[in-house]
């Protein structure tokens, strides 16, 4: 006890990796121990073919297509991204609706076509309904078909009735196909794989990983040299994920080792695996190192209301934010202090990073959502001390800010090229309401999982109290109804990615859509990055383990 101070512990469990990615070099497997230059020209060579089968599918729009699906689940579509955007421009203008009667080709043109921003309608798929309005029943007969339509009904919005009457179709087929001995093996992998997580909720690193183990299998589909590619891509970019890993590592161990921060989970590998979820394409490499120093600065301010500060010490830390004033951070305690140092110093540090290239104004933005955020941290203390359990509508206005989640947003455009434009950081600092939806599925699933340990402590009331207390509701009933305000969310940000094609880059609205993915994996059944131990496979695939041959 800190002079007559009574702290709180969280006893949060140590770094799994400690300095791990500092003491270890990247393994690098090719199928004959080649070297690095050599992949990276045999991947230049590949890319070339890839390029040619992709103008020789033309003719063949499903061939075409299915092709296109492949390259970006198996993580190299952005060597492509010209090609087949090109491609889908013309398959959307071509009377600009989904035409054909092949249910495969028809549900994969309309999920490839709504990824890329197109609102295609979704009543093409009208023509599957018999007389009495239900799906025809001899669609149970074709599997792909079935697999394709499943995977589309998740990209549906409020305004797709039809896709929630095939979902549960499609579902009820594809779990009693799942246990089918007599299906192909690779085929019955996909189907578990998408029943456990459909395409358009995973995290694309860790399914590019899973699905090449599926490509591979799938005789009836493989391409080979789509395949040497993804597995030769893949093995080259986690030596840079590495490296990136061991520099924010080393960046990270001076916070670490001090001792001010015992209380805090010490979480940098985990954090740059958050981000890496976000984006893992090559030229996003300085924009992943700037946002996973944000994102480790924020566990610690979230543990320091969460856990350790007492309601004094954060009004005064609140207040120094608020002004950003540096002479009145003397007075701080100095575990706060010090925070207040590292946090000023890496907003410099991003200040000077990006000066070179024109782009130092963004770190204004990051600054002033910082403020707004602890602003809703201090308010969620104030309702702990008070032990005031909010209804659920006042408890979201606030706690959908503490996912830090529209911070992080914007921290995850700095370090982007042009298309994160001014018009950019104006609208993202407006807390918009697709960041808004992705916030929210981020903190009803979080609450959810990890409810039950937090509140173990003196805790503020998580959005399934908040639930129980307005609805007189179990906790069972509480999380089963919030997890349909998470589908519901789900819904509005397709639509308001849809909305928003027209106005934004892809490549920005992709970062929103992959942090609300993110939370499908880390927070499925349980907090994975508090109890860091359940995703440390996870990393492994991604930053230690290559692909074999």
């Amino acid at each position: 006890m800190e002079e007559g101070i009574a702290r709180q512990s969280a006893g949060y469990t140590p770094s799994v990796w400690g300095d791990y990615f500092i003491k270890n070099e990247a393994l690098l497997f090719s199928t004959k121990q080649k070297t690095e230059e050599w992949m990276r020209e045999r991947v230049e060579e590949l890319v070339r073919e890839v390029k040619n089968l992709l103008d020789n599918t033309y003719e063949d729009e499903l061939q075409s297509l299915e092709l296109i699906d492949s390259l970006q689940r198996l993580g190299v579509g952005y060597h492509f991204e010209e090609e087949i955007d090109k491609r889908l421009r013309e398959i959307h203008h071509h009377n600009g609706k989904i035409e054909g009667n092949d249910l495969q080709d028809v549900a994969l043109k309309f999920r490839l076509l709504r990824q890329h921003g197109y609102n295609v309608t979704s009543n093409v798929f009208s023509k599957y309904k018999d007389e009495e309005g239900k799906f025809k029943s001899n669609l149970a007969n074709n599997v792909r078909g079935l697999l394709s339509l499943y995977e589309a009904c998740f990209l549906s919005t409020h305004e797709d009735d039809i896709l929630d009457e095939a979902l549960n179709f499609t579902k009820h087929h594809l779990q009693s196909l799942s246990k089918d001995d007599q299906l192909d093996s690779a085929l019955k992998t996909l189907i578990l794989h998408a029943l456990e997580l459909p395409v358009h909720r995973r995290i694309p690193r860790l399914g590019a990983r899973y699905y090449m183990r599926v490509y591979e299998q799938d005789k009836e589909k493989r391409n080979e040299i789509v395949l040497e590619l993804a597995k030769l891509d893949f093995n080259l970019l986690q030596l840079l994920h590495h490296e990136e890993a061991r520099s924010l590592s080393i960046w990270w161990e001076e916070i670490a080792n001090d001792a001010k921060f015992n209380f805090s989970r010490d979480r940098i590998v985990e954090c740059y695996f958050w981000i890496l979820s976000v984006y893992f394409e090559p030229q996003y490499s300085m924009a992943r190192k700037i946002t996973t120093k944000v994102i480790a600065l924020c566990s610690i301010t979230d543990d320091i209301y969460d856990v350790y500060g007492t309601s004094d010490e954060l009004q005064s830390f609140t207040d120094v934010i608020t002004r950003w004033d540096e002479e009145a951070a003397q007075q701080l305690k100095e575990y706060l202090k010090v925070h207040f140092h590292n946090l000023t110093k890496a907003l410099e540090d991003f200040d000077n990073e990006l000066t070179s290239h024109g782009k130092s104004y963004r770190v204004k933005y990051l600054k002033e959502i910082f403020k707004v955020v602890v602003r809703a941290c201090n308010e969620e203390v104030k309702w702990r001390d008070e032990g005031y359990i909010p209804a659920l509508r006042e408890h979201l206005e606030v706690s959908t800010v503490t996912t830090y989640y529209n911070l992080l947003s914007c921290a995850s455009f700095i370090g982007m090229g042009d298309e994160a434009t001014k018009e950019v950081f104006d609208w993202v600092s407006t807390f918009p309401k697709f960041t808004h939806q992705a916030s929210l599925i981020c903190r009803i699933r979080d609450d959810v999982v990890s409810q039950e340990f937090e509140q173990k402590r003196n805790h503020v009331a998580s959005t399934v109290q908040c639930y129980m207390k307005e609805y007189s509701a179990t906790l069972d009933h509480a999380c089963e109804e919030l997890l349909k305000m998470v589908e519901h969310a789900w819904k509005i940000l397709n639509h308001e990615y849809l909305n928003l094609s027209g106005t934004f880059s892809r490549d920005i609205l992709m970062r929103v859509i992959n942090f609300a993915r993110l939370m499908e994996t880390a927070y499925d059944a349980q907090d994975k990055y508090t109890h860091s131990v359940l995703i440390k496979d996870h990393i492994s695939m991604l930053l230690v383990e290559p692909v074999s041959f």
